[in-house]
């Protein structure tokens, strides 16, 4: 093995290590660069709208009779499902960021969308119909939908508009509602500071943050 792809490895696994220690500790930042699918970088924010409402969503999903897990069982049950989502995604454009136990999905919204608006581009919807098979089989998950934007859309705007499209289209495909929250993070979590254009793009994005349903989570 070539002595810069052994250095690739190494800065990933310290990466994956400092990531978790910071988690441990209670102080994991609010958006980390973790290794992605086919070896890229994914920078995510991750769960946008808050914990209080990542356990509303819970209790609503339990009460609505959605499938629970044992906290025991939930590693194990993201650690697969993970598998499968980079599997089905490999080469779409989409990346898939693990931080603890939630996954997060991050979508460019140039392919995602029609221009700058919140209609979706047709040829994405095979895309989005994969992610809804993945999770319509690991139903014992409830997710996210977050809409993120450049400071042109301010608090929400825009970026609400193109979450409640890509939160309507995969509840058209079988994700039931009672596991789905729509947010509207506008430009509040840019991953990209200036830079033009190409930074504007790169906060213009779709994050869909999934987590596992632990009973008496909360």
């Amino acid at each position: 093995m070539h002595q810069p792809m052994l250095l690739d490895g190494l800065r990933g696994r310290l990466a994956l290590a400092a990531l978790l220690l910071a988690v441990a500790a209670g102080r994991a930042p609010a958006a980390v660069t973790l290794p992605g699918a086919g070896g890229a970088t994914v920078a995510v924010a991750g769960w946008t709208s808050g914990d209080e409402s990542k356990q509303k969503l819970r209790r609503g999903a339990a009460g609505a009779g959605v499938a629970t897990l044992s906290a025991g069982a939930a590693g194990y049950y993201m650690d697969v499902l993970e598998s499968k989502l980079r599997e089905r995604l490999d080469r779409s454009g989409v990346g898939v960021a693990r931080r603890g136990e939630e996954i997060t999905l991050s979508m460019p919204a140039a392919l995602v969308f029609v221009g700058d608006g919140a209609d979706l581009n047709p040829a994405f919807g095979t895309v989005l119909d994969g992610v809804a098979n993945v999770l319509g089989h690991y139903e014992k998950t409830v997710l996210e939908v977050a809409g993120h934007g450049d400071e042109r859309d301010g608090e929400a705007g825009p970026a609400d508009a193109r979450a409640a499209t890509v939160a309507a289209y995969l509840e058209r495909r079988g994700i039931a509602a009672s596991r789905l929250l729509r947010f509207g993070a506008g430009a509040s979590r840019p991953l990209a500071h200036g830079g033009g254009e190409s930074g504007r793009a790169r906060n213009r994005r779709i994050e869909v943050t999934v987590v596992p349903l632990v009973r008496d989570a909360g």
